[in-house]
């Protein structure tokens, strides 16, 4: 379990995510090492990296902030937690709300959205992502709880 206050106290260079997320998933504290994808209203690429291991990792979702459709739902959320991700973050919406609360996932987002993105095949993986004042380098880790989101160029540990 991660608490960002203590991290942030213990390692006061990280860079904190602005305000703006909020939990959906099951896991409301989670870090890891960061994947990253950009995509607008198009989550293929994240329909095809919730099947792939994601032990120790977190998938940082590139959405453009779009709150015109959800990036993710509760079967890819129930893929991902199976294939082991520790969360997913995404700058755009879910859906399924009611279902992710009791995903073994953590998920964060702006918003929930009943719709559905399209699947045209368009995205892109691992390239530096910049949102909430912070970017995003994939290898990189993030970590966050209800009180917010930080990334570090290094993986932090809990203070004692």
């Amino acid at each position: 379990m991660y608490i960002t206050p203590d991290l942030c106290d213990a390692y006061p260079d990280v860079a904190v995510v602005e305000p703006m997320f909020s939990n959906f998933g099951g896991h409301d504290s989670f870090g890891g090492e960061i994947v990253t994808v950009k995509c607008f209203e198009d989550n293929s690429v994240v329909k095809d990296l919730v099947g792939q291991d994601g032990t120790g990792k977190v998938m940082v979702v590139d959405g453009g902030g779009s709150l015109r459709c959800a990036m993710l739902g509760d079967m890819l959320a129930e893929k991902a937690a199976k294939s082991g991700w520790e969360g997913i973050i995404i700058y755009g919406c879910v859906r399924d709300v009611d279902v992710l609360v009791q995903t073994a996932l953590g998920v964060q987002a702006l918003a929930s959205h009943p719709m559905k993105s399209n699947k045209r095949g368009i995205g892109e993986l691992n390239l530096p992502v910049t949102f909430g004042g912070v970017t995003f380098r994939p290898g990189e880790y993030v970590y966050a709880d209800n009180n917010g989101i930080i990334v570090s160029a290094v993986a932090l540990k809990m203070p004692e």
